[in-house]
């Protein structure tokens, strides 16, 4: 198994603080020759990237998305428009790469930052293409970002349930990518900070082989993020590691007078 280890950060708040732990973890599967995956969890930003394309094309995109980001999580200013721009210069980076990138290489990019410039500290999530973000809160898991995909249009529309698409022969076929042929714009939800708050940011490699329920037991089962992540990676493998597997873990533990908030039902922006 891939070597991991937890790290941590303390974030003060005006009413107390906000205590991170998380954990992340790549593997390139059982039937992938490469890892086209790539992960960023480099505090106040939480990303995954999942590419597509032949030869080397997903890797140069996939790496292209989590370098520009990781500059922006480096220089602390994490905002739409910060995102936006980077990723604009992923796309531009792709197209540098003719030789090994063409109109169908691309790269998911879903993810969850920590906002500090309100009042109060949110959360929120990013998303591009079927890669998720989960959200562990009082017990039970709700995925907060929505698949940019053709099964998923076929669900919101009625004509696919969730289980038929489990096995549509279309389960890949995603309808929003950072790459040179498509745009860069996000979707966002903005989540309020809650005492306990557990995220799971993973690439479609897990949920191809782990459930929902899956995902909740090992959360349930974990409270370490890498303990968490090395059993869900483990499951993932033993069902099949049809794809590359990228998972992080994050933990948020709310300190001080607002720990003993209620939460609220996750709201888009």
């Amino acid at each position: 198994m891939p070597e991991a280890a937890t790290q941590a950060r303390t974030v003060p708040l005006p009413d107390g603080a906000l205590e991170l732990q998380w954990s992340e973890v790549t593997h390139r599967g059982r039937r992938r020759e490469v890892n086209q995956d790539a992960v960023l969890a480099e505090y106040p930003l939480f990303v995954v990237a999942d590419g597509m394309g032949g030869h080397i094309g997903g890797e140069i995109a996939s790496a292209s998305a989590v370098d520009r980001l990781r500059t922006v999580a480096e220089k602390g200013d994490v905002t739409p428009k910060t995102i936006e721009r980077a990723l604009a210069r992923a796309v531009a980076d792709i197209a540098s790469h003719p030789e090994t990138t063409d109109e169908g290489t691309g790269t998911t990019v879903t993810g969850v930052y920590l906002d500090l410039t309100g009042d109060e500290p949110t959360w929120v999530t990013l998303n591009i293409g079927d890669s998720r973000v989960y959200l562990f809160r009082d017990g039970g898991l709700a995925q907060v970002t929505t698949d940019h995909s053709v099964v998923q249009e076929l669900i919101s529309a009625g004509r696919l349930t969730p289980e038929e698409a489990e096995n549509h022969p279309y389960g890949n076929v995603i309808t929003r990518a950072v790459g040179p042929s498509d745009g860069v714009s996000p979707d966002y939800v903005r989540l309020e900070v809650v005492d306990g708050d557990r995220f799971v940011i993973c690439s479609d490699g897990l949920t191809k082989e782990l459930t929902d329920y899956g995902i909740l037991h090992f959360l349930l089962q974990h409270d370490d993020p890498t303990e968490a992540a090395d059993a869900m990676l483990e499951a993932a493998l033993e069902n099949g590691g049809r794809d590359n597997i990228t998972i992080i873990v994050l933990n948020a533990r709310r300190t001080g007078a607002a720990a003993a908030g209620t939460a609220s039902s996750p709201t888009g922006e």
